[in-house]
């Protein structure tokens, strides 16, 4: 089954931890049901995700985000076919922002818009070789998944 990587970019509305987690739960049940997995990276001014899986689930699950409210200035930054998934397994990481990612000030100042494809494929190809912070692993999607 061939797999697509999206990734797109947009603020929070009204960013709390509980919208957050809500987000999170939502997104960890469909995807599993879907076969999709992926990486969300969050703060106060900034939704970064990677998704990954089949073509008409990611876009299906991308045309969710973009009716949904709690998000503002959704971007698609990139989408391409893949071989291998970077986030195999994890139905929905989640991840803080690294210091090594841009500061709120050069989010501020338009970093985002200055961004590459390629650029943001780094930062999920980087966040894939650390370690999570306090989250336990999710379980492997099937083989073939």
């Amino acid at each position: 089954m061939p797999l697509m990587q999206l990734i797109y970019a947009s603020r929070p509305f009204g960013f709390e931890a509980q919208t957050l987690d809500d987000i999170l739960l939502s997104a960890r049940r469909h995807n599993r049901e879907d076969c999709i997995t992926g990486a969300l990276i969050c703060r106060a001014d900034l939704f970064l995700q990677l998704l990954e899986g089949p073509r008409a689930a990611v876009t299906r699950t991308f045309g969710r985000i973009l009716q949904d409210d709690r998000h503002l200035d959704v971007a698609l930054i990139h989408v391409d076919d893949i071989e291998t998934r970077l986030f195999a397994e994890w139905d929905m990481r989640d991840d803080p922002p690294h210091s090594w990612m841009w500061s709120q000030a050069e989010v501020r100042a338009g970093a985002l818009r200055g961004a590459t494809a390629a650029s943001v494929q780094a930062i999920f190809a980087r966040l894939a070789q650390e370690p999570a912070r306090g989250q336990a692993q999710q379980q492997a999607l099937p083989a073939g998944g």
